[in-house]
């Protein structure tokens, strides 16, 4: 069946999480594409576990996890004296989970003013939280859509879809609209090493909808640019620093370099919940290092010599200027820079996020 805008709109066979019977659960994601596990979760600990593991990643989700984690545990500790001591305990816990994506240490932020209220009142915010971000996803994806005013091709890195969000995604969202439109011919995917998010997920969730999609390898991403006619690299973001810097999984920056090369346009989409105004710069972004055998193995088995030795930083920072334009869900930014995103800002009202 083609993809329609109206069935865009209604997509809902497939989310990273869910809230059934005072307990979350999530849908594990280092299984896929062969296997689809829930994993059921009871405790901020499970929840802080399931976000390092990787079971559950993307910004915007591991924020709404983390929400969730701490409503998970003032139903579990109930009003018992130290009950707001071992909640802090908690929010640190989970904030420390991973960190470079703002997304979980803005969603803790949200919950720690209401540490003192009814465990009740700690749901209802972490309901909120994915509320917004399944809004803020149908948002993103019109109007980034509406900035691809032609038929083309399209290159996009890591997964930015529903298995990242509450919703259709950031990235793939506006990649879902688009094509829905016919404003894109196919879809190019990086593989995305170590974790092969594009590989495993991204192609899982295009599959799925019937959206002509081909996996490149990492290192092919300037060629791809060089020989395919794409038009637009769509990117999401983990991080998003006052100046406009952006965080995002490892291989974004090469990319961005190659496009501004190539003369391919670039586009990052995320909501205003990852840009960081007490973050400066991109150089003030904590880079996350992961264990060197996520690096040295693949699928557990080992293909390097033992002595080797790895470097695994997860993300990389693209500086401003190779952003052509930041897409979030309140406002549309060509060149984004400091005084620009600072403009924006306060036209919503705020002074930081």
């Amino acid at each position: 069946m083609p993809l329609t805008v109206d069935r865009v709109e209604k997509f809902a066979s497939l989310r990273a999480l869910r809230w059934e019977d005072r307990r979350l659960e999530i849908l594990d994601q280092r299984l896929l594409p062969r296997e689809e596990r829930w994993l059921v979760l009871q405790s901020a600990e499970e929840v802080a576990e399931a976000i390092r593991s990787l079971a559950v990643r993307g910004a915007p989700a591991i924020g709404i996890a983390a929400a969730y984690g701490i409503a998970l545990e003032a139903l579990r500790l109930g009003d018992g004296p130290d009950r707001v001591s071992r909640l802090a305990a908690a929010c640190r816990l989970l904030q420390e989970a991973r960190p470079t994506a703002v997304n979980l240490a803005w969603a803790v932020a949200r919950m720690e003013p209401l540490l003192e209220a009814p465990a009740e009142r700690l749901l209802a915010e972490a309901q909120r939280i994915e509320a917004e971000d399944l809004a803020a996803n149908r948002a993103m994806a019109e109007a980034g859509a509406e900035l691809l005013n032609e038929r083309g091709r399209v290159l996009t890195h890591c997964n930015t879809g529903a298995l990242a969000t509450a919703g259709i995604g950031t990235a793939l969202g506006v990649i879902r609209f688009a094509y829905a439109r016919g404003r894109i011919e196919r879809v190019y995917a990086c593989e995305t090493r170590p974790w092969l998010q594009g590989a495993r997920l991204t192609l899982w969730e295009l599959a799925r909808e019937g959206i002509p999609a081909s996996l490149i390898a990492d290192g092919a991403g300037a060629w791809a640019m060089a020989r395919l006619g794409i038009a637009w690299l769509i990117v999401g973001a983990d991080r998003i620093a006052a100046n406009g810097d952006t965080a995002n999984k490892i291989g974004t920056l090469s990319l961005m370099i190659a496009a501004r090369h190539h003369g391919v346009k670039t586009m990052v989409v995320a909501p205003t919940s990852s840009i960081d105004t007490q973050t400066a710069s991109g150089a003030e972004i904590p880079i996350e290092l992961r264990d060197a055998e996520e690096l040295l193995a693949c699928g557990g088995h080992r293909h390097t010599p033992d002595e080797a030795e790895a470097w695994n930083p997860v993300f990389d920072v693209t500086p401003a200027e190779l952003i052509d334009v930041l897409v979030t869900e309140r406002f549309v930014l060509e060149r984004p820079n400091r005084e620009r995103i600072a403009a924006a800002l306060s036209g919503l009202g705020r002074g930081s996020c």
